[in-house]
């Protein structure tokens, strides 16, 4: 690798006379320099982004080239490189427009269908923080506690639970729990506020050398805004006792800086029969710094807490008897509370026209309280089976990245790399088991210790690029150390083991023109186990590898027009199943998953914008024999998508649909979990500058069950126990209306 970089340079500094440039700076109609624009060269398929102050250098220019400037909510740009352009600084001035479909351009990224996803962001913004997840291609979500849990998530075969399987950041910072009270990789992004979110970057499979623990199948990252153009006010009321109300507000706005506050105030009883109670509270404060020449600083302060109570997963035959209705409860006091406040530094610092460091640091305190109830009176006939799940962590880490782009020389070459180094601590203290009655009383501690889990990484990432390849080899490195202490024991009892893990990564894309993206991937990647699993066990199985590979396309045959398609193979050392009834994680052997990902994206008209995906994947065990190798809940089709209206006179709104077919809920498909198909409507009237909208979940009033899973349980008085479906019941017709102001 050293030679093969040493070479590399030798060829820059051969060649750098005969190769010609563009440079210059993008800025809006304010002159504010903007970050993230897509200079993109169709002639040779090169591209680069504009930096923090607003510049870009496009190497390899020839008379006659195509330059295309573009970022999503402003009209593109397009020119022509004439003789006196050749080594010329230029300055683009872009204006504002609607999100459209071709204001992105498809470019050699590994990631590159993230950038359209964007427009379906746009195009109909997100109506909670949970949301955001659907509008990553083939992610279904479902709430099974009240609201105030993290939801359950779907992805490519994967039953994820609550993050086992996914790497999810705001910001950089991980929202991913690694040995939490409830689930491992628990995943709550009820601290982000929807209205905060300007945009969203994801990932399928494990492709991708920045990215670690969780990241099998799949990554997201969320980013918010750095700056709001207005503030805003804005209040929901609907069914069910709902009231939610947002207000974000500029504290200063400068040429150079600038800070915002949101908050967000959520109550709701629910559908159900007993009351939720929810209410949760959200507060955000954000500084940014630019200088307009080599840095960007961005400072956030958050804070998020909720309570609430729940109804439970109950079981069918309790409604097959009567004995209660769909929304009603066999144990009315589950529920629980949680918080979570923020300290996010993100920097960066641009060196020169070719390199830069990112930097970012981060401190969050975190609290979990969780009443559950799953079998009712199995295990204890008189006091019920309910289980508290608990823990108090603070987590602290710190990430730094090098990236560097170097001309090679000949036309239509580009090499870039990028290599980093970071940590991650988590510090858990009291995390616990206990059976208790009535959310009141303690009647057993089963699991109580002491949590520290360090994670030490470093990654490099190279992208090569010549004619119409790219190819992107990378490497990633992650050191764990995991201890615990058990406070059951009645003398000290401290545990620890350490493991590291290597994942290579090797991505191809060719770019057969301008509007066809071949691509193939491979990587390994990895999802952790457990502190407490992993001492148990002696470190042994710590860190189960996933092997996947994609192979696909994308098209985009007009500027109003994208398809996308892959075929895909995942294999997992070793899948993790959450035991509900004692509350752990537990390994459950190798799985192998082949599956197909389709969608379209098309902007119908300039007011009109539709979009849907279609994904199949077919999940089994490698370790069972056939017709006992189902992987429970793992669902096999799924679909999602909608149409977007703007200006339509002062008319806004879209209707949308997602769509899971029945699975099997245990391992011989002897319990289905039932499918569904759920349409949602908003629709927004804008006068001046206050806005009236209605929001409607549940459109058609669907019967359907939002989370559904095979447990055994017994109820009061029963004389066995019944293995069958537990459900948490969907929301039915759900009607809000909203009325925002922005000055």
């Amino acid at each position: 690798m050293k030679k093969l970089i040493i070479y590399i340079l030798f060829l820059s500094f051969s060649f750098a006379v005969s190769a010609h440039e563009l440079s210059g700076t993008v800025v809006d109609e304010n002159n504010a320099p903007i970050e993230g624009v897509g200079v993109f060269n169709k002639t040779t398929k090169g591209y680069t982004y504009t930096n923090v102050s607003g510049y870009f250098e496009l190497d390899d220019i020839s008379v006659g080239d195509l330059i295309v400037f573009n970022f999503l909510g402003f009209k593109t740009q397009e020119i022509t490189i004439s003789e006196n352009q050749l080594d010329a600084t230029i300055k683009i001035t872009l204006k504002e427009a609607a999100v459209s479909l071709d204001q992105v351009t498809l470019v050699s990224k590994v990631n590159a269908l993230s950038q359209f996803v964007n427009v379906d962001v746009k195009a109909s913004p997100v109506k909670s923080s949970q949301e955001i997840l659907r509008k990553v291609p083939g992610l279904i979500i479902g709430q099974h506690a009240g609201g105030g849990k993290a939801e359950q998530i779907f992805l490519r075969g994967f039953d994820i639970d609550h993050g086992t399987d996914i790497t999810i950041d705001v910001d950089g910072l991980p929202v991913n729990m690694v040995s939490h009270a409830h689930g491992q990789g628990y995943a709550d992004m009820h601290f982000i506020i929807p209205e905060t979110i300007d945009n969203i970057d994801f990932g399928k499979g494990s492709y991708y050398a920045n990215k670690g623990n969780f990241n099998t199948a799949g990554y997201v990252d969320l980013k918010t805004k750095k700056k709001i153009e207005n503030n805003l006010l804005s209040l929901e009321a609907g069914m069910f006792n709902t009231i939610r109300s947002v207000g974000m507000f500029k504290i200063t706005e400068g040429d150079k800086s600038n800070a915002y506050v949101a908050s967000e105030l959520v109550l709701t009883d629910g559908a159900f029969d007993s009351p939720q109670n929810f209410n949760r509270l959200n507060l955000m404060a954000r500084y940014n710094f630019n200088n307009r020449e080599d840095q960007d600083l961005s400072i956030t302060l958050s804070h998020f807490q909720s309570k609430w109570d729940a109804s439970g997963q109950i079981p069918q035959r309790a409604v097959d008897r009567g004995l209660i209705g769909r929304f009603g409860a066999i144990d009315d006091t589950e529920g629980g509370n949680t918080s979570r406040s923020n300290f996010l530094v993100n920097h960066t610092k641009q060196i020169d026209e070719h390199s830069s460091v990112t930097s970012k640091a981060f401190i969050s305190k975190y609290d979990f309280e969780l009443f559950s109830n799953f079998t009712f009176f199995l295990e204890d006939p008189i006091n019920a089976d309910q289980i508290r799940q608990k823990e108090n962590r603070t987590i602290i880490g710190a990430e730094t990245k090098y990236n560097n782009s170097l001309h090679i020389g000949d036309h239509d070459s580009q090499f870039k790399y990028e290599t980093g180094f970071g940590f991650r601590y988590d510090d858990v203290n009291d995390v616990q088991l206990s059976r208790t009655k009535n959310r009141q009383e303690l009647l057993e501690r089963l699991a109580f210790g002491n949590i520290d889990e360090l994670n030490g990484y470093g990654f490099f990432n190279l992208t090569y690029k010549k004619d119409k390849w790219t190819i992107n080899p990378g490497l990633r490195l992650d050191y764990f150390k995991f201890d615990y202490v058990d406070l059951l024991s009645e003398t000290y009892d401290s545990k620890s083991e350490d493991k590291i893990f290597v994942g290579p990564k090797l991505n191809a894309i060719y770019a057969a023109s301008n509007g066809i993206q071949l691509f193939a991937k491979t990587g390994i990647g990895f999802h952790s186990n457990d502190t407490r699993v992993v001492v148990a066990n002696s470190g042994e199985d710590i860190l189960p590898a996933a092997y996947s590979a994609d192979l696909g396309a994308i098209v985009k045959p007009s500027n109003k027009l994208v398809l996308n398609a892959a075929i895909w193979s995942l294999f997992l050392e070793q899948e993790f199943v959450y035991v509900g009834d004692a509350a752990i994680v537990e390994p459950s052997g190798k799985t192998r998953r082949i599956g197909a990902d389709f969608g379209f994206r098309y902007q119908l008209t300039d007011w009109m914008y539709a979009n849907a995906d279609i994904n199949y994947t077919l999940a089994r065990s490698t370790e069972e024999p056939e017709g006992q190798d189902f992987i429970p809940l793992a669902p096999d089709l799924t679909s999602s998508g909608g149409i977007s209206i703007t200006d339509i006179g002062n008319f806004s709104g879209g209707l949308s649909y997602r769509f899971i077919k029945d699975r099997p809920a245990n391992e011989d498909n002897s319990i289905v979990a039932e499918g569904y198909f759920i349409t949602d409507l908003n629709l927004n009237y804008a006068w001046n500058n206050w806005t009236f909208g209605v929001i409607v979940e549940n459109l058609l009033d669907s019967e359907w069950n939002e989370t559904q899973f095979a447990t055994e349980s017994r109820l009061l008085n029963e004389p066995s126990s019944f293995e069958e479906i537990h459900f948490t019941p969907g929301t039915p017709f759900y009607l809000r209306g909203k009325i925002s102001v922005s000055f």
